[in-house]
């Protein structure tokens, strides 16, 4: 970019002073044809009162050239005929000479001669030698091309021509020739040239010349002047533009800061100075946690505000180190001068600390959450690419840390990128070849111990390595993409298979991941799905986590709404797990709650969690929703949350995830309660009674308020 700059400024340069001199030259050439009209005008003036003198000794000079010759001898001559005669009596010619002399004062004579027309037939006008010589001899015409220039014009035929004396530079003589021919007398009349002074003309006209030609000279420079103006403008203009896109070609236009490529550039020069000063130098990769999440919330114009903020945070923790931003929420530093392990650690411990202050954007807290990775090149064999790749991967590990935190590169960090390009790859192989299966794990109801339905869970039948775990490939699912397409995968398998159940009283209820939940398309999937199995939409149910609630609230519930006037019920998994969970229950009627198997762990054994499942379970009865307990393993967690009054549970202890023929071969697990009231089986299948709880005081006052339920409540069961 630099060279065609420099050379379109050397070519300007070049213009300009052309045109500087052009102008110049022409100001100058005015000038003299100016100053050479004028002396014209001025000889004719000055000449033309003396016309009839002119003519007067030119007509007797006529007269003299018509006496007889002298004879003339015979026999044979070896010369040509002599020419016209110029010889004119001295004393007329003086007579003439000196009337002008007297007469004309601007212009003084100092000489005159008669030119002949040739006799020849060619009619030219022909100047003595000897004459012609004189004039020169004394020096007193400077161009040569004056006195040939004065004869010729007596062959023009014209009254007075002035003829100055200037040469092609432009310079004046002090002299200038006046020729005289009268019209009427045809090529008998000779030519009459005379040579008069022109300096005290010059002299006289000097000032009135340098006056235009200042005014001449001003109009240029004024018109100079704007043309430079003009010429600075564009040229600052263009200069102006060159350096924006300089500056766009190596900086982000969002933050200002330094794009990929300079980062780059950077680094690899970084890479060969410390390789050849045996030094090292670190890089930090930061990432800022669900930017996708604050964009669809705020909108993209309050995005674009925060990364103008973390970029000036990020610019007074790092100082003069590099910071650059690689992609749309990916931001790199460069360490050259501080690349200890532990000066490294403190600068991105003083990052996450420098983010506990939210941003107010029109009028929003805004919480900054970054997830940094940390590399260092030790020896001179790492290269810049090598360098970012370890950055990555500790990058990766920090968001998969908990985020906001930080996370240094380790060799053990390549195998597990390993590992997860191989389950990725294997991840597309498997939908290419369906190698998915579904497994179900029932819902009892703890009022009467009925199977209510199933939730449909994924597995990944690998053909070398057997079943792989679903908590294994499904992160690696949400990072690559893929989630979407196997979402569908299960809900579509979930609705065929419910759909050839024998029981078609029992439910079906599928996982929808934030990951794979697109606002405007999830319904359109689950219409598609409805269609094609021609399952009943009452029998199916959604799952949804208080994360998709966050990332773009409006967009997500008017979905949720389109799928629920399906008749498709609609269920928060993990409840309270979240900061807000019992604010978005005011914003969707959910049809379910389902407590998260962290609180059920801790039944019995924590009064606190006891309270809070005690305070699900009244909510949920406040607002008409079911609620189900997942991970339910002892028959302490199953006595417990039949006392609170749960309405359904899942968890091993009343089936692990299989197949539904297995489920339904082995169900009822435990005997039905046909009498109503407090439920929990008092007898095992292997005759072993159940051992006596003393139940939480919380949990004990709710079950003497379950134990003997109305008949509208044991209807409403019965259907449920």
């Amino acid at each position: 970019m630099a060279a065609p700059l420099a050379k379109s400024n050397v070519v300007i340069f070049f213009i300009s002073m052309s045109l500087v001199l052009t102008l110049a030259l022409g100001v100058y050439a005015s000038n003299r044809l100016l100053t050479h009209w004028l002396l014209v005008r001025g000889l004719e003036n000055a000449f033309q009162p003396y016309e009839q003198s002119a003519q007067e000794l030119l007509q007797a000079l006529v007269q003299e050239q018509n006496s007889p010759p002298p004879p003339e001898l015979s026999g044979l001559r070896l010369s040509n005929p002599p020419a016209a005669r110029a010889d004119v009596a001295p004393e007329k010619l003086e007579q003439f000479t000196k009337k002008l002399r007297d007469g004309i004062v601007s212009s003084p004579i100092r000489d005159a001669t008669v030119v002949f027309a040739t006799s020849d037939g060619t009619y030219r006008f022909v100047l003595p030698e000897a004459t012609a010589t004189s004039w020169y001899q004394e020096g007193l015409l400077q161009s040569r091309n004056t006195l040939a220039n004065a004869i010729k014009s007596l062959e023009h035929n014209e009254t007075f021509v002035a003829i100055p004396d200037m040469t092609w530079q432009g310079r004046f003589g002090n002299n200038a020739i006046v020729a005289y021919r009268p019209d009427g007398e045809g090529s008998k009349l000779p030519g009459l040239l005379v040579l008069s002074s022109q300096s005290q003309l010059l002299a006289d006209l000097t000032p009135l010349i340098w006056s235009i030609s200042a005014a001449i000279g001003g109009l240029c420079l004024i018109s100079i002047f704007f043309a430079a103006v003009l010429l600075w403008m564009r040229f600052h203009d263009q200069v102006k533009t060159n350096q924006n896109i300089q500056f766009l070609a190596h900086h982000d236009t969002l933050t200002g800061l330094p794009n990929r490529a300079v980062f780059n550039a950077r680094l690899t020069e970084a890479l060969r100075l410390a390789q050849a000063k045996a030094s090292n130098i670190g890089v930090m990769l930061i990432d800022v946690d669900k930017f996708k999440e604050i964009n669809d919330t705020h909108g993209h114009g309050t995005g674009d505000v925060f990364l103008q903020i973390v970029g000036e945070r990020l610019k007074a923790v790092f100082g003069n180190h590099l910071v650059a931003r690689l992609s749309g929420d990916e931001f790199a530093v460069l360490l050259t001068t501080v690349s200890d392990p532990a000066r490294m650690t403190r600068l991105a411990a003083d990052m996450i600390a420098a983010t506990e202050a939210t941003c107010l954007i029109e009028g929003k807290d805004i919480k900054i959450s970054l997830s940094i990775g940390l590399a260092r090149a030790t020896d001179g064999s790492w290269r810049a690419s090598r360098l970012l790749h370890c950055a990555d991967l500790a990058l990766y590990r920090a968001k998969h840390s908990g985020r906001s935190t930080f996370a240094w590169y380790t060799p053990n960090l390549d195998a597990d990128a390993q590992k997860r390009k191989e389950v990725e790859n294997g991840l597309i192989k498997a939908l290419k070849f369906d190698q998915f299966n579904l497994v179900y794990q029932p819902q009892y109801a703890l009022r009467d111990g009925t199977m209510r339905g199933y939730e449909a869970l994924i597995r990944w039948d690998h053909p070398s390595k057997g079943t792989i775990r679903p908590d294994i490939f499904i992160p690696v699912a949400e990072d690559t993409g893929l989630i979407e397409e196997i979402g569908t995968w299960v809900l579509n398998h979930a609705c065929l298979e419910a759909a050839l159940w024998e029981d078609k009283s029992r439910r079906i209820a599928v996982n929808v991941s934030p990951a794979q939940f697109v606002a405007g398309e999830t319904q359109k999937r689950v219409a598609q799905a409805l269609q094609n199995s021609h399952l009943d939409p009452k029998r199916l149910e959604i799952e949804i986590t208080e994360s998709l609630l966050i990332s773009n609230t409006d967009a997500v519930i008017e979905t949720l709404r389109q799928i629920h006037d399906m008749g498709v019920s609609i269920a928060m998994d993990d409840f309270g797990t979240g900061y807000s969970s019992l604010s978005y229950l005011s914003l969707f009627p959910f049809d379910k709650i389902k407590i998260d198997k962290a609180f059920i762990q801790n039944l019995g054994k924590d009064a606190s969690t006891d309270a809070i499942v005690t305070s699900i379970v009244g909510l949920g009865r406040s607002l008409d929703v079911q609620i189900t307990a997942e991970g339910v393993e002892t028959e302490e967690q199953a006595i417990l949350l039949s006392a609170a009054g749960c309405d359904l549970v899942q968890g091993y202890m009343f089936g692990k995830p299989d197949s539904v023929a297995r489920h339904e071969a082995n169900y009822p697990v435990f005997p039905h309660n046909t009498s109503g009231g407090y439920w929990f089986p008092q007898k095992r299948n292997n005759g072993r009674s159940s051992p006596k709880i003393t139940l939480a005081p919380k949990l004990a006052q709710y079950a003497t308020l379950v134990a003997a339920p109305s008949a509208a409540a044991a209807k409403k069961a019965s259907s449920d």
